[in-house]
This record gives C-alpha cells, sequence and structure tokens, in this order.
C-alpha cells in the first residue's frame, strides 16, 4: 500500500501509464514511453527516472533490461495475459510445446510453466549467475516474470514456421503453433514429452481433428529425416491411411534412427521406417 500510495507525488508517472493504457500500449519498451512521454508534455531527461520510480511503487514490471510492462494496478489498467508477456521478452517467439498444447486441447495435463520456442539467442537471468544447481547443470534456464515461469525453446531460423496469431483474451494476440506444428514437435523432442509412449496416445486421440496433410508437409519442411520417419511410424501406427502418409515413407536415408531417444540404442529395426524400435528396452 506505501508503493502504492507513494505514486500519488507522481503525475507524471501515472499521467504517461494512462496515456499508454488509453493507446492500448500495455507492454513497451523504453523508446516507445519516450515518445508518447514526449507528446504528453514529459521531459526526455525525466523518462528513466519515471520508469524506475513506477517499477519500484508497483505500476509497473521489468520484464527485462528496457522492457516493462503494466501490472493493472491503475485504476481502469489492464491484468495482461502470460502469454502476451512470454512472447514479448524475446522476438520473434511463440507459444509453443506443452503450452501449445494444452491451448489446442491436445492434453489435460497443466503446464508447470509457460513454454516458448525462439530462433533468438537466449540469456536468462539464471545464465548470469554462477549457482550449482540442477537447473543450471542442465541447461534449462527459466525466466520467471511475477509468479509465471517461462521456459524458452532454442530452435533453428529454419524450424521457426507454423505458427498462427491467437486471440487469447479481448485485448491479447499472440503467436501460437498451430495444432500441426504442435504435433510435429511431439515427434521432433519426445523426451519433452515424457517419451514416445506417451506421444503415440495423443496423436492416438487426436490425428484425426488435425489437417493431417499439412503435418506431413510440416515434417517434409523441418527437413530432418528422424523426425519425419518417426511422424510417419506414429501415424501409420495409429491408423492413417497409407497414400497420406508416403511422402515421409519415400525419403531416403542411409542410417537408423531412434524411435524414442529418451531410451537405449537397442531392440529391433523397423526396417521399413529405417527406426530403432527401442520403446520396450
Amino acid at each position: 500500500m506505501n508503493g502504492l500510495q507513494q505514486n500519488y507525488a507522481m503525475p507524471q508517472g501515472i499521467l504517461l501509464l494512462k496515456e499508454l493504457t488509453s493507446r492500448g500500449i500495455f507492454i513497451f519498451a523504453t523508446a516507445e514511453a519516450r515518445d508518447v512521454a514526449i507528446q504528453c508534455g514529459i521531459s526526455e531527461s525525466a523518462i528513466t527516472r519515471l520508469l524506475h520510480q513506477l517499477v519500484n511503487s508497483g505500476w509497473l514490471l521489468r520484464l527485462r533490461r528496457g522492457l516493462f510492462a503494466g501490472t493493472g494496478a491503475l485504476p481502469g489498467g489492464v491484468n495482461i495475459h502470460p502469454f502476451a508477456i512470454a512472447t514479448r521478452l524475446f522476438e520473434p517467439s511463440a507459444i509453443s510445446h506443452w503450452s501449445a498444447l494444452q491451448h489446442h486441447g491436445l492434453t489435460e495435463q497443466l503446464p508447470q510453466f509457460i513454454t516458448v520456442m525462439t530462433p533468438c539467442e537466449v540469456v536468462t537471468p539464471s545464465m548470469r549467475k554462477v549457482i550449482k544447481s540442477d537447473t543450471i547443470r542442465h541447461g534449462k534456464h527459466h525466466w520467471t516474470v511475477a509468479s509465471e515461469e517461462i521456459e524458452f525453446i532454442s530452435i533453428q531460423s529454419r524450424h521457426f514456421f507454423g505458427i498462427e496469431q491467437v486471440w487469447v483474451d479481448q485485448l491479447f494476440r499472440v503467436p501460437i503453433t498451430d495444432r500441426e506444428r504442435t504435433l510435429l514437435d511431439l515427434c521432433v523432442s519426445p523426451r519433452r514429452f515424457g517419451g514416445m509412449t506417451e506421444v503415440l496416445g495423443i496423436f492416438d486421440e487426436h490425428w484425426q481433428s488435425c489437417d493431417v496433410m499439412r503435418l506431413v508437409s510440416y515434417a517434409l519442411e523441418y527437413n530432418v529425416v528422424t523426425v519425419a520417419k518417426r511422424l510417419g511410424w506414429t501415424l501409420e501406427t495409429v491408423g492413417t491411411p497409407a497414400k497420406i502418409i508416403e511422402p515421409l515413407l519415400k525419403l531416403p536415408t542411409s542410417s537408423v534412427g531412434l524411435l524414442d531417444p529418451s531410451h537405449p540404442n537397442a531392440g529391433s529395426i523397423a526396417q521399413r521406417w529405417s527406426l530403432r524400435n527401442n520403446l520396450s528396452v
């Protein structure tokens, strides 16, 4: 409460926040705030100080250096959807993996954190600290904003596709991997989803509700043969018509991949798909 009371001594800061909100600007960089402030007659030299005071007083969140979001504490303010914050931290980026799976109704499990894929180089606060912990040792660096924990998954630029803009509420439209790309990611990194047994269960229940031809085209565009073969094996196992998955079957390969990369390299070889079936190992 003390922090909020102190804000009444900052009429310029409140004026700036109200003007940003009236323009529909709820997440903004310092440069955006500066442009609006100048139009409101606020001195450019005061911007940095005002933003610092607004953060300390609880009116703003500092997401990272030079990027801010309103807290909704201001009368008429807005509670920002966590997906909107997550995808603004690094751009381009998109809600993906477990969060996208849950968004599309492909799982009933509630993700422990927001998952976001990005081709950007991500440096989280935890990566700047020398901390001996499992989180650091295993390279899982999360970004915490307020009570939300966000995991960034780095991908190659050529793999940043299959994304749609989705309204998550009345104010915020965010990039999310579409249904087919989300299913493809199950075969890209099955370890993230509990292994191929879990992946197979999701496909068995939901493959008929997706555009399978688009899914196959995504696998071809992804251009990693083991991923394509893994998807082909999965689709064939759940009963997809042979004609649809034929392009995946015809992909040439000179090596045998693992059906489940989280299992040992053992088991029989599914010659048709050039995959080692290691699910029972």
